[in-house]
């Protein structure tokens, strides 16, 4: 059969990289090539694929025989879904106030998921049993929404790590309290490819009960899912799933994602050269005087401090964002496909750029 002829062209230069976002890179081709096997004939719809259920096996291979998955579209939706499935309808998420579900998602939570977040001020993105406790408190006030989920994120919005034993202790730390722990891991592929540990190690071994597991991040053309990790602490999943509005019909094309990028290393790989590329920015901006990075590079974000002008003219020769753009503070981000010569160019370009 002859392949079906198309107008299709191409729009933009492939050879264009920047710092914006990991979400601006395409999708990696050996996920791409998982695609297209997954294509031609017919599977059953709403997620009684075989693709979903092979998903399913892999899954529990990453996070424990009782962990299941729930294919979602978007990472703010599996998020949704996810708090939904943990809170009652007077419920409320003890949060970072630079947290993704807070800043970045248009309200998403609050608006449909009907549920209230308490946020708390940190100094580098994470939560500790002490910072927790700044709004962990009025269970019985009928005049304040019920804390009743903690939701980290790993790695941070801030590009910083939790350890294994920080987030024990967080979730130590909620269990007592009557709270469940949500770990929102729109990148914990970059965060276990930095500790050097695999994912369960922070997740279900240290008591996290329901994930967000990003894909889009690390080489997905579309698509994430939420993990749940302890059964007893959610009930009518694929409901909120439906309710929420993820619940892909061909469900095959996410799941036979996420096992491409799951089913052996390829996930691991990503994320590894993702941070790579960042620490080799890192280094490279270091000695760039009048540059200042202002966290950790732990993961495959960068965040620096330089005069505005030079960020300006810079944007017009790579695309990246401010963080905050009235301190100055810029954020530089690297993905899969984030080569050595794009960020050897990135820190010539800013060499000049500070020099004039």
């Amino acid at each position: 059969m002859n392949p079906p002829k198309t107008d299709a062209r191409r729009h933009h230069d492939p050879d264009v990289r920047g710092f914006a976002s990991d979400n601006y890179a395409g999708a990696h081709p050996e996920v791409l090539a998982a695609l297209a096997l997954a294509n031609g004939g017919h599977q059953v719809a709403y997620g009684e694929d075989d693709y979903t259920e092979n998903l399913q096996r892999i899954v529990r291979s990453h996070f424990g025989a009782t962990a299941e998955a729930f294919p979602v579209f978007n990472g703010t939706g599996a998020n949704v879904v996810a708090l939904q499935a943990v809170t009652d309808r007077w419920g409320a998420v003890i949060c970072a106030e630079s947290a993704h579900i807070h800043v970045d998602e248009g309200g998403a939570p609050e608006r449909m998921g009907g549920l209230k977040l308490l946020t708390v001020p940190t100094p580098d993105g994470k939560l500790t049993p002490e910072l927790i406790d700044r709004q962990a408190y009025g269970w019985d006030d009928e005049h304040r929404a019920m804390p009743q989920v903690v939701s980290i994120t790993q790695s941070t919005e801030l590009g910083t790590l939790y350890t294994p034993d920080e987030i024990r202790a967080i979730c130590d730390h909620a269990h007592a309290h009557g709270m469940k722990v949500h770990l929102d891991g729109s990148r914990i592929a970059n965060a276990a490819a930095s500790l050097n540990v695999p994912m369960r190690t922070f997740t279900n071994a240290v008591g996290v009960d329901i994930l967000s597991l990003g894909g889009t991040k690390n080489g997905a053309l579309f698509g994430e899912a939420v993990v749940v990790l302890n059964q007893d602490a959610v009930s009518h999943m694929k409901h909120l799933r439906k309710l929420s509005m993820q619940l892909a019909s061909k469900m095959r094309f996410v799941s036979a994602q996420l096992e491409a990028l799951l089913a052996k290393d390829l996930w691991l790989r990503n994320a590894r050269h993702a941070n790579e590329m960042a620490q080799r920015l890192a280094e490279g901006v270091r000695a760039v005087h009048g540059v200042e990075i202002l966290y950790p590079v732990q993961a495959n974000g960068v965040f620096a401090k330089l005069p505005h002008d030079v960020s300006e003219r810079l944007q017009k020769r790579f695309r990246f964002y401010f963080w905050d753009e009235t301190a100055g503070v810029v954020r530089w981000m690297c993905a899969f496909d984030t080569t050595e010569d794009d960020v050897d160019a990135f820190v010539a370009a800013l060499k000049e750029e500070m020099a004039r």
